[in-house]
Parts: C-alpha cells; sequence; structure tokens
C-alpha cells in the first residue's frame, strides 16, 4: 500500500530533475563553444556517458539501502564511521553552500525583472524569505514539498521543451562548421568537459532522502538513471539548438537561450525564458531545502550528530535538521562571499564520488548475496571507468581548486573525534 507521505517513482524523478537542472543550462551553451565550437555537442555526449557511469554506481548502492545518506551511508558500511563521516559531513556543509548560492542566484534574477529589489536591504529580505519559507514548507510534511518540487520542475522544463520543440525549426546546419574548429586542443576538449561535468551534478542527491521515499531500493536505481538519460537529453539537444540557431554569435552573448528564443520566437521569448529561469532556480532551492536537511539525519542516526538533530514530529519532518540547516545556511546566504565557497563545493563532489564507486566494489564481495533491485553489468569494468574517469576530470582542476576542495575534509576530522568522545561519554554515564 503507497504512502502519501513518501515520495513515488514519478516525483523522486521530477526532484532528481529539479536538483540537476539549474541555472546553469542557462548559461552553459555559449561558454562550451567557446572553448570547441560545434564540437562541444560531442563534449555534452560525452560527459553525459562519463557522468552516467559514476550514476550507475549510485544506483547499484542505492538498491542495497534504504536508510537516509547516500554517499555518507555507503561509505560508511564499506569503509567504517571515520570516511563515513568524512563523506557525510562534507557532504552536509557543501550542499548548505549550493543551497546559500541559489538562494543568493535567485533574489539576483529577481532583481534583474524587478528593479526595485536591487539593493541590499532587499536582497536580504528575498534570500531570507526563500530559506526561511521553504524550510517552514518542509516543516508542514513531506506532501507539500513534494508538490511544490513537481509544480517547480514541470515549470522550469516546459520552456526548455518549447526553446527545444520551436527551436528546431530555425537551425540552420551551416552553423555547425566547421565541426571540429582550428583551434581544437585536447586541452580545450578538457577543459569543456570539465566545465559541462559540473552541469550534470546533483544526481548524488537523489538517495539521500530515501527514508521519504516508497520502495527506495527500487526507486532509486530507476529514479537515477531515468534522471540522467532525461538531463542528458536535455542538455544535448540544447546545444544543438543554440549552436543551430546562434552559429558563432553564442560564443559572445551571455544568455545563449534567451538570446536564441529571442531570435525565432521574439520578447515574448526572452520573457518565457526568463520566467523559466526564475523557476529554474526556484526549483534548485525547493530541492535543496528538502535533500540538505536529510544528510544531517543521516549523521544524526549513527551518533556523529548530536540526537536532536534526529527526531521527527508526527508527520516524520526532521523539524531540527530543517531549522538547524536554514540556520547555517542564512548567513552563508547572506555573507555574499561564494567565490571560494562554490570552488570547494565543485571539487569536493568527488569526496562524495570516488568512496560511492569504491564502496559498489566492496560490496560485491561483502555483501554478495544480498538482493538487489539493480546490478552494473559487465562487473567491474563500469566502476573502474568511472573512477578513471573522476580522477581525469580532477586533473583538469587548478591546484587551487583542490586544496580548497578537499582542505573541507581536513576541517571535519576534529567534528568526528568530537562526537565520538561525547558518546563514549554520554554511553559511560548510562553504565554508572
Amino acid at each position: 500500500m503507497k504512502s502519501q507521505n513518501k515520495l513515488g517513482l514519478a516525483s523522486i524523478i521530477l526532484l532528481g530533475v529539479n536538483a540537476i537542472i539549474g541555472s546553469g543550462i542557462f548559461l552553459l551553451p555559449n561558454q562550451a563553444y567557446s572553448l570547441v565550437g560545434s564540437s562541444s555537442i560531442f563534449v555534452f555526449i560525452f560527459d553525459a556517458l562519463l557522468v552516467i557511469t559514476i550514476a550507475l554506481s549510485f544506483a547499484e548502492a542505492a538498491s542495497l539501502f534504504t536508510k537516509d545518506g547516500g554517499p555518507y551511508v555507503y561509505a560508511k558500511e564499506a569503509f567504517g564511521d571515520f570516511v563515513g563521516f568524512e563523506v557525510g559531513f562534507i557532504k552536509w556543509i557543501i550542499s548548505m553552500i549550493a543551497w546559500a548560492t541559489m538562494a543568493n542566484g535567485l533574489a539576483t534574477a529577481l532583481a534583474q525583472i524587478f528593479p526595485a529589489l536591487n539593493h541590499r536591504p532587499a536582497q536580504i529580505a528575498v534570500m531570507s524569505g526563500i530559506i526561511i519559507g521553504l524550510s517552514m514548507i518542509n516543516i508542514l510534511g513531506v506532501n507539500f514539498s513534494k508538490i511544490i518540487n513537481n509544480i517547480a520542475t514541470v515549470g522550469k522544463v516546459i520552456p526548455l521543451i518549447l526553446f527545444i520543440v520551436v527551436g528546431i525549426f530555425f537551425v540552420k546546419i551551416s552553423n555547425f562548421h566547421p565541426i571540429v574548429p582550428a583551434n581544437f586542443s585536447n586541452q580545450n576538449f578538457g577543459a569543456a568537459a570539465l566545465l559541462i561535468f559540473y552541469a550534470f551534478t546533483g544526481f548524488e542527491s537523489i538517495a539521500v532522502a530515501s527514508e521519504d521515499m516508497e520502495n527506495p531500493q527500487k526507486s532509486l536505481p530507476r529514479a537515477i538513471i531515468s534522471v540522467m538519460t532525461i538531463v542528458s537529453i536535455f542538455y544535448v539537444l540544447i546545444q544543438i539548438v543554440s549552436i543551430g540557431v546562434l552559429g558563432p554569435q553564442l560564443s559572445k552573448v551571455t544568455t545563449p537561450i534567451q538570446a536564441a528564443m529571442t531570435q525565432f520566437m521574439g520578447s515574448g521569448g526572452l520573457v518565457i525564458v526568463a520566467l523559466g529561469e526564475i523557476i529554474s532556480i526556484s526549483g534548485i532551492n525547493i530541492a535543496s531545502s528538502f535533500i540538505t536537511p536529510r544528510s544531517a539525519v543521516a549523521l544524526a542516526d549513527d551518533g556523529l550528530l548530536p540526537a536532536f538533530m534526529k527526531k521527527r514530529n508526527k508527520r516524520g519532518v526532521p523539524v531540527w535538521a530543517i531549522i538547524i540547516t536554514a540556520l547555517i545556511t542564512l548567513p552563508i546566504a547572506l555573507s555574499g562571499s561564494f567565490t571560494t565557497l562554490a570552488a570547494i563545493s565543485v571539487v569536493s563532489r568527488f569526496a562524495q564520488y570516488l568512496p560511492t564507486i569504491l564502496a559498489v566494489l566492496v560490496f560485491r564481495k561483502t555483501k554478495k548475496d544480498a538482493p538487489r533491485a539493480f546490478k552494473i553489468p559487465f562487473g567491474p569494468i563500469i566502476p573502474i571507468i568511472a573512477i578513471f574517469v573522476s580522477l581525469w576530470l580532477l586533473s583538469k582542476a587548478s591546484l587551487h581548486n583542490l586544496i580548497w576542495g578537499f582542505g573541507g575534509l581536513v576541517i571535519a576530522i576534529p567534528f568526528y573525534f568530537i562526537m565520538k568522545y561525547l558518546n563514549r561519554k554520554h554511553s559511560t554515564n548510562n553504565n554508572n
């Protein structure tokens, strides 16, 4: 029997699409084209295949667990408490930084449409309203979050579908020549692949709220694979239409989808895309507000964060995790200093990817008899490819970003030992 307080497969897929497709897709086409021209289409396809190898590892791992936490749970089960805490704690922090950045981005986007919001007090009010308002909606229950997430996802996807369906009729084949530009190089290809790869990130968050989903061991693998397929098709088609409509002009515009839509639909197209961008960033905020607190709940369940963080109300909502997450996220959003923090969050994602991929190989031995709703075909080949892909992409990051990105793992170490000490002390007092 289905629970009305749980997310079904369709809602999980929409949550995943919402968590991935954000403001980046409205800006990426021009940046990718500037690096490798029309070959950027193949970079999107290349990245889609690479990211899918990582996502498949998440799908197999998700089929073994029903507990909240996603990458944290997989790392803890495979490699122990310390590695699990490192992955889980960093994921929670990164998720809060990402949510803060998106709240700031939404305030900025709204200010472009409504000039009255283009001053600091109004920006503070908007960001506060976003974070506090979405947190309150989450406290009301999963149903409220599910409905709003579904509406936001559909709202953001419709303008992109319209862009593809209408724009395809205005594509000029001549705009794709030369398919390989004269300045093409492996370095440019790598830079473009790294840039575009970040547009696919977010799928790792889908498994974090397993306990709020119907039959997660079956639903999550299907959702992860479905989400990555949908997003990959969207991205490739958007790049094809962008190049086909704008041609060389694509590298000169700052808002490529708006520029292309205006060219074949006039000012009406500009309005549609602007609204789509607002809805898109809003959708990311909604997904973040739902997923981020669940990262804290998973840690609290295992005694790695204070116990009150895991308490749920009568609707099954982790109220304190939501409140604490909002209280930390809000000042980050209001600080306005996101350049370094964004670099940390981007590179640190691999602190979730690599342990999960490796965990799948471990589970093949330690849980070889456990029932799985999904198992990656071809033995260990795809997870091994995913490991090399991750290392290759990391090699394209700057040393500065690598130091800041993985420096967060060092910061987490004291918190781990503090909680272990407090738990031992609590256990000793109870025994006495």
